[in-house]
């Protein structure tokens, strides 16, 4: 499957973002007028109605023309982050994903997904399990590909290795976290994925806004939607967002020497990296969507990827919450100490 440099995510259509469905499905179609021929979406967000607009955006003629990704994982009857809800209505397990899909192709109206990923890695959960669910589906013409996302690396190659060892199909994408104030993954993830041949989808290429040009020192944090619902993300009591702060106005400082908006110089450094294949934007807007297309023509110079890397290294990522996925060993106090009782 071919896949255009950006793809639309869809996060942001319905309640999450932009609840008018007739705005979403507008900026929907202008982003495939522009030549993107890949969404991204997922069943948790907005708790299904962002998988229900872009099954009406696709509707009439449109999905031939798509690559059409989406997610499962997560909780489904009860807000994502919420306690409760039935333990067997989420997760990596055969049983979950069989009535997840189910559920995605009709909210989608289609009767395929080209590329269906794992949110999240589920410790419970065996990934010889998950990996034979996928392949049914995948062998059922039900889904044409299945990727993982948010994965560590170590976890990446044990399902590799899982998959060659039990003739299993095996996950061909990685959607990780990657931006000019997220860079962990170029460590490990990235070059795990270059070695197995694997698609790099990288979410929030603009760190949730923090490098859209309105994050400055000196100036009012902006308020938003996603500050709202993430607010660890954006707490400037915390020093790793303070840095963040910091390094977001250097950015634009660097952008404005270059002659470009800041917001192509953070999507074009994302694109540059040879291990990308195609950066997933979240637009709410018409606007946001429009500055962001003219991205995948721009080159940055030597010159100026050397200056970003002085203002944050290869390989490291600012804040440990933007990395979205916290392993168990870290999680959990009692698996990092040793019982003596």
């Amino acid at each position: 499957m071919q896949v255009s440099p950006l793809c639309l995510g869809a996060m942001m259509f319905g309640a999450w973002g932009e609840p008018d469905h007739d705005t979403s499905i507008g900026i929907i179609h202008r982003a495939l007028d522009a030549g993107i021929n890949f969404i991204d979406t997922a069943d948790v967000y907005s708790l299904g109605e962002s998988e229900v607009i872009v099954g009406k955006a696709l509707a009439g003629g449109r999905r031939d023309d798509v690559v059409l990704a989406t997610k499962f994982h997560n909780p489904m009857d009860v807000p994502m982050g919420q306690p409760g809800g039935d333990p067997n209505k989420r997760g990596n397990s055969r049983r979950w994903i069989v009535t997840a899909v189910e559920d995605s192709l009709r909210r989608l109206q289609t009767d395929w997904i080209d590329l269906y990923q794992v949110h999240r890695p589920e410790p419970g959960t065996d990934v010889e399990e998950t990996l034979g669910a996928l392949t049914d589906l995948q062998r059922q013409g039900k889904i044409r590909a299945f990727g993982s996302s948010t994965y560590p690396a170590h976890e990446i190659v044990e399902a590799q290795w899982t998959a060659e060892r039990r003739a299993l199909g095996r996950f061909v994408t990685e959607q990780p976290p990657y931006s000019l104030l997220v860079r962990g993954i170029e460590k490990d993830v990235l070059p795990v994925a270059e070695r197995y041949g694997m698609g790099v989808l990288p979410w929030s290429p603009l760190a949730g806004g923090w490098l859209s040009g309105r994050y400055r020192k000196d100036q009012e944090v902006p308020r938003s939607s996603r500050s709202a619902r993430m607010p660890a993300r954006f707490d400037l009591s915390d020093p790793a967002n303070q840095r963040k702060l910091e390094a977001a106005d250097a950015f634009a400082v660097l952008a404005e020497k270059a002659g470009m908006p800041l917001i192509h110089l953070a999507l074009a450094f994302v694109l540059q990296h040879p291990g990308v294949t195609s950066p997933i934007i979240g637009p709410r807007t018409m606007a946001h969507l429009e500055s962001q297309l003219g991205a995948a023509d721009v080159t940055l110079t030597p010159e100026i990827l050397d200056a970003i890397d002085e203002i944050v290294p290869p390989g490291v990522t600012l804040s440990g919450v933007d990395e979205g996925y916290v392993p168990p060993a870290v999680r959990e106090p009692f698996l990092r100490r040793r019982r003596t009782a």
